[in-house]
């Protein structure tokens, strides 16, 4: 055998023994939940933990805190964009297959992911590829220039391609530093296009492209989804024409991969579950009903979510995410009410999904400085401020990316010593963080939580929110009184003589009709 044959032999020998140890390394890794079993946690990247001292919550930070994620009782980790962009909240991209710099590398990246899965944990990304923002390679060599090769990713609204399509109402959106960037409707219709997010996609969920899905994500959340893009009739009928095939062909790679359609219109969602061939969509009109903690509506929503979810399909319940209030600012800082509100989220039918800080408390109101700084996306900072791992704000590892002389900073809602913070919390047997902790521990205890049916026995007249998850003889009967006085709930007769054990009192021989104050949650089950 010649020397460069023996070479190349060895090096075979040598790829092929890597091959086998990140096979077996990757054999090891535990099972990851079925669909019935998720429990998603939302994270804003930016927000979460910084390893290195720049105060930019990073994916090594991120992946030092997994195990945090794991004790809470969280299966699934969908990350908010972090591709490269102009804006703090990396949606309008300037590069779909780069990691923003500020988080780390694709090493960092796909380490982040290697580890989640270690510990059983899923990960969804967040992709928004409908537009791009100013600085894109394709805008940036198409300005102009109607005969590149990019001219017709974009939409235009002159012939001589000087003007792009503009992502709703303005060519121009502010950033909170200050900058005032440009945003552009890509063609969805390009064969180019399709082809590229395609490959895009099978990347992330197949990155060594052999169908394992090894070091691929688990699924997609879909930003800002419709059929025809922004209404303005220049993108239409992409269910059946773009999403449909994407969808598809990355299930065709890798079958038990999920899609979550964000339905831009935050209603039910039937169309996106039907025509969009999405596996999941947002509960929003749900979220209504629980800010208000109106049995009525709550009731309402429960069953009109219910009949609009086709079979197989499902939504994910929550209450808060990036672009609306936080829960605990939404109810006052009424803690009976937060305990109320997300002991009704978690344990109902569905898909619970759980806001970075939300299981402390966290307060922020989406929108809050729109008044004093409009235009910018800095109006939303307040619901994206810095998970709080210490009791001092200012401690290492928190990601106030923000800090400064603007009203995002100045008027700020977390401050040192607060009571919200992890540390606090851990520390008191009655915080909202171990409420949360033993709300989940439930669900992942008893299968009817997670796989069972559902039904609402009390009268509807009463003040008291009956829900009754059953799969087989196993039951649990939650029970939230939404009144403003002390009640019993109006149960069925079988139910209120039925042989009970309280689950969070852990006692026996609990009877199902005691007297509820307001905002009093009971959880009740069959031994």
């Amino acid at each position: 055998m010649s020397m460069a044959r023996s070479h190349l032999a060895r090096r075979l020998f040598l790829l092929a023994l890597l091959l086998a140890a990140i096979a077996s390394a990757h054999a090891a890794d535990p099972p990851r939940p079925a669909p019935h079993d998720e429990v998603f946690y939302q994270i804003f990247q930016r927000s979460f933990y910084d390893s290195n001292g720049d105060r930019i919550g990073d994916l090594k930070g991120l992946t030092a805190k997994l195990d945090y994620l794991k004790e809470l009782g969280v299966t699934s980790i969908l990350l908010t964009p972090v591709q490269p962009s102009p804006y703090y909240h990396n949606y309008f991209a300037t590069d779909f297959k780069a990691i923003d710099p500020k988080y780390g590398s694709m090493d960092d990246w796909f380490a982040f992911v290697r580890a989640a899965h270690a510990r059983g944990l899923k990960v969804y990304r967040d992709e928004e590829f409908q537009y791009v923002a100013e600085g894109h390679p394709w805008w940036r060599e198409a300005i102009g220039k109607p005969d590149s090769r990019y001219a017709n990713y974009l939409l235009w609204r002159d012939a001589g391609h000087r003007t792009a399509e503009f992502f709703l109402d303005k060519p121009k959106w502010y950033g909170f530093d200050g900058g005032n960037y440009g945003i552009a409707m890509l063609d969805l219709h390009q064969p180019a296009l399709k082809s590229y997010f395609r490959d895009l996609l099978l990347f992330w969920a197949d990155p060594h492209g052999d169908g394992s899905g090894t070091d691929g994500v688990d699924g997609f959340r879909i930003d800002h989804m419709m059929d025809d893009l922004d209404n303005k009739g220049l993108d239409k009928h992409l269910f059946a024409d773009f999403w449909q095939p994407l969808f598809q062909a990355l299930k065709a790679r890798r079958p038990p991969l999920r899609i979550i359609a964000e339905q831009s219109d935050w209603g039910f969602g039937a169309d996106w579950l039907t025509h969009g061939h999405a596996d999941m969509v947002f509960a929003f009109p749900l979220r209504g009903a629980l800010l208000a903690l109106d049995k009525a509506a709550i009731v309402k929503a429960i069953r009109a979510t219910a009949a609009i979810t086709p079979p197989g399909k499902d939504q994910l319940v929550f209450l808060e995410n990036h672009d609306v209030d936080r829960y605990m600012s939404a109810v006052g800082d009424n803690m009976a009410r937060a305990r109320a509100g997300a002991a009704i989220a978690l344990l109902l039918k569905g898909t619970p999904l759980v806001y970075y800080g939300q299981e402390l408390g966290m307060r922020g109101r989406g929108f809050g400085l729109k008044e004093i700084v409009p235009l910018s996306d800095g109006i939303q900072i307040p619901s994206r401020e810095a998970f709080r791992w210490k009791a001092d704000l200012m401690a290492p590892g928190s990601a106030i990316w923000y800090q400064g002389d603007r009203p995002w900073w100045t008027q700020r809602y977390s401050r040192s010593h607060d009571g919200v913070s992890l540390e606090e919390e851990q520390a008191r047997p009655d915080s909202l963080y171990r409420w949360y902790r033993t709300l989940l521990a439930l669900r992942k205890a008893r299968q009817e939580l997670r796989e069972g049916s559902q039904r609402l026995p009390c009268a509807d007249g009463s003040p008291v929110l009956c829900i009754l998850r059953e799969d087989g003889a196993r039951k649990t009967l939650l029970l939230v009184n939404l009144g403003r006085a002390d009640a019993s709930p109006a149960l069925e007769p079988g139910l209120a003589k039925a042989s009970w054990t309280d689950l969070l009192a852990n006692s026996h021989e609990a009877s199902a009709s005691q007297v509820l104050h307001p905002m009093q949650v009971r959880v009740l089950g069959t031994p």
